[in-house]
């Protein structure tokens, strides 16, 4: 419901703001809207004063839900929407939700296009055809445990990586590690918090064969193929690094096509040098912030520290890999001056070629709690052109792409 005679505000951190031109575009394809079960909209009125919209003007007897809307790969959310919780509702679903409102009878959204979107555009998965491919290779490899559990996450969870797999192009998910050594706020397969993770993760750890089978098919049969470890629905993929290890080899004995990827918190290193030992091409590192404080506070790590972190990154770029950040990006915090510098010094001083801006998935009050300081964002739109001016050479972006080098087979 568009109402007339409310304006749109938003939400940075812990304050309302009026959203600027620059900081909203049309809601592009792809992107669904949501409602925030337990949450009042709240907007300026014509006095310009804050509005807390309780009921549905002329329809006393009806309830409303605040409104946001969930953005697809390659779009980065600027705002988060505007709603005060009611007492007694409970923390929201983890999802990144992003500003909505209304101009010239158009949805916008609080984003900004931070990658190119076609790979990753809803329209390409949950196809009629994703589950005679799901079949076809799960008749192919019957003993194989990995693709049980990526048929669940294609078919269960919509995980695309996962479906990745079976469609046999881009970048396919195979997961192989059931813990994690660190107890992320915002972690998706496991809770930390008060709410309930939206997957649940692996059961088991794979053998070896069945890691290297799922590898070889994908990277000799997809096109810009990249294997990930490191998926939703499992723990810290390097603690299983001598398996890894050894599926890599094996892998690499039989193909040279495709990026063999690691998405890592980085911080166990030792299994981090035995996986670019054996031919890891490329290493996505999760960060939520470079304050060691704050970095803490988010990912509370079990037994290392960002040190380790920095140890990992230098080792896998003296081996020749590809360096991203995995950026957890939240308006009103990743972008504070403080944040925005550290990460500066961050990358000037470690081997980074890719941040990687990825909508952090969370509950923002539940985040908000558990973060120091309070001072205001410079909008991530300001935030992003800095990134541009003062660290050109690193590319920016919203998700992986295959290495330099790599090779396809359409090659």
């Amino acid at each position: 419901m568009d109402s007339p005679t409310v304006s749109m505000l938003a939400r940075s951190g812990s304050q309302w703001v009026e959203p600027e031109k620059n900081e909203m575009i049309p809601l592009p394809q792809g992107a669904a809207l949501v409602t925030l079960p337990g949450y009042l909209p709240i907007g300026l009125d014509d006095k310009g004063e804050i509005f807390l919209m309780e009921q549905v003007p002329g329809l006393p007897a009806q309830g409303v839900n605040a409104v946001a809307a969930l953005l697809p790969q390659g779009f980065t959310r600027t705002l988060l929407p505007a709603g005060v919780r009611q007492n007694g509702s409970g923390s929201l679903p983890v999802y990144g939700y992003a500003a909505v409102g209304f101009r010239n009878d158009k949805i916008y959204v609080a984003a900004i296009k931070s990658d190119e979107h076609r790979k990753w555009h809803p329209k390409n998965y949950n196809t009629n055809s994703l589950e005679l491919k799901i079949k076809r290779l799960t008749s192919k490899y019957p003993k194989n445990r990995i693709l049980t559990q990526l048929t669940r996450c294609s078919l269960e969870y919509g995980c695309y990586t996962a479906q990745n797999i079976f469609y046999q192009r881009w970048e396919g998910g195979i997961p192989t590690m059931i813990s994690c050594n660190a107890d992320c706020l915002g972690c998706i397969s496991e809770n930390h918090g008060p709410y309930d993770s939206p997957q649940n993760r692996l059961t088991f750890i794979p053998e070896v064969n069945e890691i290297a089978q799922i590898g070889i098919e994908h990277l000799e049969k997809a096109r810009d193929a990249i294997i990930s470890f490191g998926q939703g629905c499992e723990g810290e993929p390097s603690l299983n690094a001598v398996k890894l290890a050894r599926a890599i080899r094996i892998i690499r004995g039989e193909t040279n096509c495709g990026t063999i990827n690691m998405n890592t918190n980085a911080g166990y290193t030792h299994g981090i040098r035995q996986m670019c030992d054996a031919g890891l091409d490329s290493l996505r590192v999760t960060i939520f912030s470079c304050q060691e404080d704050n970095y803490l506070r988010y990912h509370r790590p079990r037994d290392y520290s960002l040190i380790d972190v920095i140890n990992s990154i230098h080792y896998a770029k003296d081996k020749g890999l590809n360096i991203s950040l995995n950026l957890l990006v939240f308006p009103g915090f990743t972008d504070r001056e403080a944040e925005v510098e550290a990460l500066l010094r961050f990358v000037r001083d470690n081997p980074v070629d890719m941040i990687q801006l990825r909508n952090l998935n969370i509950d923002a009050d539940f985040l908000m709690e558990n973060l120091t300081a309070n001072s205001s964002g410079i909008g991530i739109g300001n935030f992003i052109k800095v990134l541009k001016e003062e660290i050109p050479h690193v590319r920016l972006g919203s998700y992986s792409h295959p290495a330099p080098g790599a090779q396809s087979r359409l090659d």
